[in-house]
């Protein structure tokens, strides 16, 4: 009864689906990715690499069958559910050594810009103590019987 029922409603999913496969958007920066979708009511998710804590791949049968697979991307929001879903992707392992060495180089620390500057100024420091030794006079000492 409950199939015959859904039978009605089978046009108006396969509407919603096609809209979303057909706006769906990527688009992959240097600090993040970005996703979205929508006709209607526009959906956009922006993920920084840093905030990715753990990348799934998974895949039904027809999405294998088609050699597509599914990326779900965790952050540390609390969520168990995945935070954004790359949908339809041709070569998933690829994809998620991408999104595994952006996640990590992300998370490296950048290195310092002061680091050089730093340098630089110990040495003015050192060549200024050397110049001031070099022209103060030498008192000599006094002597009180001499």
């Amino acid at each position: 009864m409950r199939a015959l029922a859904t039978l009605p409603a089978l046009p108006i999913t396969l509407a919603v689906l096609y809209f979303r496969y057909d706006t769906i958007r990527y688009e992959f920066s240097p600090e993040g990715i970005r996703m979205s979708w929508g006709v209607l009511f526009r959906h956009e998710i922006v993920l920084n690499y840093a905030r990715i804590q753990d990348i799934h791949l998974r895949s039904n049968a027809i999405e294998r069958w088609l050699g597509l697979a599914r990326i779900e991307i965790q952050t540390g929001s609390g969520s168990s559910s995945a935070e954004m879903v790359l949908e339809g992707i041709p070569n998933p392992a690829a994809m998620r050594d991408f999104l595994y060495d952006r996640m990590r180089g992300a998370a490296a620390p950048a290195p310092d810009p002061n680091a050089g500057l730093a340098a630089i100024l110990q040495e003015i420091a050192a060549e200024m103590r050397a110049l001031r030794l070099a022209l103060t006079p030498e008192v000599p000492p006094l002597h009180p019987h001499g």
